[in-house]
Formats: C-alpha cells, sequence, structure tokens
C-alpha cells in the first residue's frame, strides 16, 4: 500500500519528465532544420512536395486511363528541379526580407506584386525549361513550349499564390517562408504538372 502511494506521487513527476524531454527534443529537431540547416530543409523539401504534387496528378491521370502506369522518370525529374529550385526559393526570401523587413500591409502587398512580377515568371521558366533539359529536349523546343503554356501557367499562379504570400509574408518570419511554400506548392505542383504533360495524350 505504501508502495502505491509512493507511485501516485512520483507519477506526474516522471510525466512532467517524459513532458519536457519530448518537448526538448521537438525543440531540437527544429532548430536543427530550421536553424542550422535551413538551406538543405528547404531544398529537401521543396524537391519532395514537388514529388508528391505529380505523384497526385499521376494518379488522377492512372484512374482516367491516360497514363498506363506510373511513370517513375517523370516523378524523378519533378524532384530533381524542386530540389534545385529550393535554393533560389531559399536566397530570395532571405534578400526580400532583407530589403522589405516591415510586415505592415502596405510592405506586404509590394512583396505580393514584386513576386508576382518578378519571382513567379522567373520560376515557372526555371521550371520548363529544367524539366526540358531533362527531357533531353533542345533549348528551341523548351521556349516552344513555353511559349504554349506559360499564358496558362501564369494565370493559375495569379489566382493561386496573392492569397497564399499574403498569409506568408504578414504572418510568418524568414525561416518558415519556404516550408511553408513548399507546403503550398505540393498543391500548385498538382496543377503543374497537368500543365506540363497534359499534351502527352493528345
Amino acid at each position: 500500500m505504501f508502495r502505491l502511494n509512493i507511485l501516485k506521487m512520483i507519477q506526474p513527476i516522471v510525466n512532467l519528465s517524459h513532458q519536457r524531454r519530448m518537448k526538448s527534443s521537438f525543440y531540437r529537431g527544429v532548430h536543427f532544420l530550421f536553424k542550422k540547416n535551413l538551406l538543405l530543409t528547404n531544398s529537401v523539401t521543396s524537391g519532395g512536395f514537388m514529388a508528391i504534387g505529380d505523384w497526385v496528378q499521376q494518379e488522377v491521370e492512372i484512374h482516367a486511363k491516360l497514363l498506363p502506369a506510373f511513370d517513375w522518370s517523370r516523378a524523378a525529374r519533378m524532384l530533381i528541379v524542386g530540389t534545385v529550385m529550393g535554393p533560389l526559393h531559399h536566397y530570395y526570401y532571405i534578400y526580400l526580407d532583407k530589403l522589405m523587413p516591415l510586415a505592415n500591409l502596405k510592405t506586404v502587398a509590394i512583396k505580393i506584386i514584386s513576386d508576382q512580377l518578378f519571382a513567379s515568371p522567373a520560376t515557372i521558366l526555371c521550371f520548363f525549361y529544367g524539366m526540358g533539359v531533362l527531357e533531353k529536349k533542345t533549348i528551341s523546343q523548351c521556349t516552344e513550349e513555353i511559349k504554349q503554356k506559360f499564358v496558362y501557367t501564369y494565370l493559375g499562379d495569379c489566382l493561386f499564390w496573392p492569397p497564399v504570400q499574403f498569409v506568408n509574408f504578414y504572418y510568418l518570419p524568414t525561416h518558415y517562408r519556404v516550408f511553408y511554400i513548399n507546403i503550398a506548392t505540393m498543391v500548385f505542383n498538382v496543377f503543374l504538372s497537368f500543365i506540363k504533360h497534359y499534351d502527352l495524350y493528345k
């Protein structure tokens, strides 16, 4: 009976100690990913979420009987291009926050306009040229594809990204920006994968 009472008394202390260890591990993980190795985290998640977006689109195509089986080489190309684009986003947001450090509505509006006028077109061009090179297309073939698909891609970009970027610029600190964008990109990449590959079935 005495032993049972002792165990009951020390149980909250044990639980508290366990919670503190868990919380400490969580904060160490956050520090490792978003402070110490932010560039690596941004690059890996950029590639990973790009591949996930393509995986979702491929599943849709398979169920619609447009694609006979999962195309692993296509997913790998999306993964590579996404990983390469990760550092571009990483340094872009760091520079943008240094250039415009405030988080008021005026600054956020300028950042969103800057994003849509400069970063979005550059990202779209990098995507199509990067995918084209991995598909062993010539630069002229890549350019021709961009002429056909850029307007649709950019219109989709303009509808999707401004509200997403408002949350990004207004509420989030710099070191979480690219990870948040990569998660949002996973959704947008379903559309991007469709635009990139829809003409394969004509």
